[in-house]
């Protein structure tokens, strides 16, 4: 699988639907691949309609890809407005753990990007989901950049996920091995820190954005990325339900592409 970055990206055998896979040597190769293909999306949004709405989700996956993408010329990030995927509920921004505080500091801060809707952890949980929900339906997403778990959940999606809500935003209680797992990644110093609940957008609504691009490196995300692709749709493997959608784009690197066989 010795695949240069810029090829044309390869589709799965076996795939119900067209999932496009672009593979990288490196996370880094695939975070500028990542960014490019979104930045292009975002820019022809912004051309055809004079606006582009986009959200983003958090998490080490996304660090390569947000990087490139605050350096993409030609977005006039102005007529961008984003929106936060997740978040947990709890802690505040200033927080060093605040998902919140990684999309400020990766993307805000770096682009000056005028309208940002973040989920708010110090509010009322419901009244908080209840009011972004009001807010993002007023949008038709153009983009939407994610990553897939270890697990194969979608943002706080953890399986078995929810397939049939169309309520934009809900509250998520995190389980013991989601809360092990945001230890282990170095968010948080012990296991009694890291909260239990939540804020996630909903897979329905991950699903309503015209274009995904996911990008999911590492050598973790391969045992998830194998069934994402070729096992059944279920909510037990949420990022499975990816093949449904018509524009979907997954970015990985040669360690997280191990386990799957992919042809030109």
């Amino acid at each position: 699988m010795d695949l240069a970055l810029n090829e044309t990206p390869l589709k799965l055998e076996l795939i119900p639907s067209p999932v496009e896979i672009t593979v990288a040597h490196t996370p880094q190769q695939l975070g500028r691949s990542a960014a490019a293909f979104g930045a292009e999306r975002i820019r022809k949004a912004i051309k055809e309609k004079g606006h582009a709405s986009v959200f983003f989700s958090t998490g080490a996956s996304q660090f390569d890809t947000l990087r490139f993408l605050t350096k993409e010329p030609g977005i006039n990030w102005k007529k961008v407005t984003g929106f936060h995927v997740d978040e947990y509920i709890g802690i505040t921004q200033s927080h060093p753990s605040s998902l919140g505080r990684f999309i400020r500091q990766r993307l805000v801060e770096k682009t000056y990007i005028q309208t940002f809707h973040f989920l708010n952890s110090a509010a009322d949980p419901i009244e908080e989901c209840q009011r972004l929900s009001k807010v993002i339906r007023k949008h038709t997403i153009d983009v939407g950049f994610i990553g897939i778990g270890n697990c194969g959940r979608l943002a706080f999606n953890d399986p078995p996920a929810d397939f049939e809500s169309t309520t934009p935003f809900k509250i998520a209680e995190l389980n013991r091995e989601m809360r092990l797992q945001q230890l282990g990644g170095g968010w948080f110093h012990t296991f009694k820190e890291v909260p239990k609940y939540a804020y996630t957008m909903s897979i329905q609504e991950i699903l309503r954005a015209r274009c995904l691009v996911c990008s999911a490196p590492h050598a973790r995300k391969a045992k998830a990325v194998k069934k994402a692709l070729k096992g059944p749709i279920t909510p037990e493997l949420p990022a499975s339900i990816l093949r449904t959608h018509d524009d979907m784009h997954l970015f990985l690197d040669h360690a997280s592409a191990c386990k799957i066989q992919v042809q030109s």
